[in-house]
């Protein structure tokens, strides 16, 4: 049983607020040493913002509001038996579902707000192409202590934090008001939404929802890590490596299908695969019974 909690909910949510905000803006303060010092500096820079962002608020506000326990009932507790299965589950929907990520990514893209929105439209594309010359920057790596930096920076870190703060802290306190589905969803769509890329608002809500729910299922943030850092990093290596010439992939369109019907196809293992978890966690509910 989850414990009970020392504050309300407004003053939980308020409190949380508090300190992502005097968080964040030390990390800002911080990472101003380093963003001008070269792309090296600029990841660093990244790589602080995003712990002082992520990491640090949920384990802080975690700290205050319980008084034991802290990190277990934030999410990072053993994987429910068989935790094999879940982790190797979770990693398996990261490939297997890239080409509906694709396909909605697709979709994304065609949307047109036009008429009275074309101005707001306008400004969505420019922070798009602003948003991806930034992340072009970020994945350019030349040599391997290049790639473990991006690794880091761009796969660990935030895989990391962004469980913390979007499972460990927000999904959880929505299952405290609500269905834990809807709270799956939700959370995912803020979660995509926080991102401040409309573009790539429906693939990005797919990865939290596949993320949140095998939070739920497998009881433990360890298994949406796993999968949260496999998604980031196979795109890190996969930059490095064609960039490096070592492969012809354009990791843009990694996991695309020549055929609409094989799309669907991983589709219906995607939730195959969910289903599975499903019924493996409906059991290990029963035996712990």
């Amino acid at each position: 049983m989850p414990e009970p909690l020392k504050y309300s909910t407004g003053k939980r949510v308020l409190l949380f607020l508090i300190i992502l905000l005097i968080s964040s803006l030390i990390g800002a303060a911080i990472s101003m040493v380093f963003v001008f010092a070269g792309d090296t500096g600029m990841k660093i820079a990244q790589g602080l913002s995003s712990i002082m962002m992520f990491v640090v608020p949920p384990i802080v506000y975690y700290h205050i509001t319980r008084s034991e326990r802290r990190m277990q009932e934030l999410g990072l507790r053993r994987v429910n038996k068989p935790w094999y299965l879940f982790i190797l589950i979770g990693i398996a929907l990261m490939f297997v579902s890239l080409p509906v990520t694709n396909q909605l990514t697709r979709w994304n893209e065609a949307m047109s707000l036009g008429g009275a929105f074309a101005k707001l439209e306008a400004y969505l594309k420019t922070l798009e192409e602003t948003a991806a010359a930034t992340t072009e920057r970020l994945l350019k790596a030349d040599s391997i202590g290049g790639l473990l930096l991006n690794l880091l920076v761009i796969a660990l870190i935030p895989a990391v934090g962004e469980e913390l703060t979007f499972r460990g802290v927000l999904q959880q306190g929505l299952t405290r008001k609500m269905n834990p589905y809807v709270a799956i969803i939700l959370s995912a769509a803020i979660f995509s939404f926080i991102h401040f890329q409309f573009y790539g608002f429906l693939p990005r809500m797919f990865l939290g929802i596949l993320l949140g729910y095998m939070f739920y299922v497998s009881g433990s943030l360890w298994t949406s890590i796993t999968m949260h850092f496999v998604n980031n990093g196979t795109a890190v290596v996969l930059y490095y490596l064609n960039n490096k010439g070592i492969i012809d992939i354009d990791p843009e369109h990694f996991g695309e299908m020549p055929y609409p019907w094989l799309t669907w196809l991983c589709l219906m293992v995607t939730v195959g695969l969910i289903m599975l978890c499903w019924r493996k966690s409906d059991k290990t509910k029963k035996g712990d019974d």
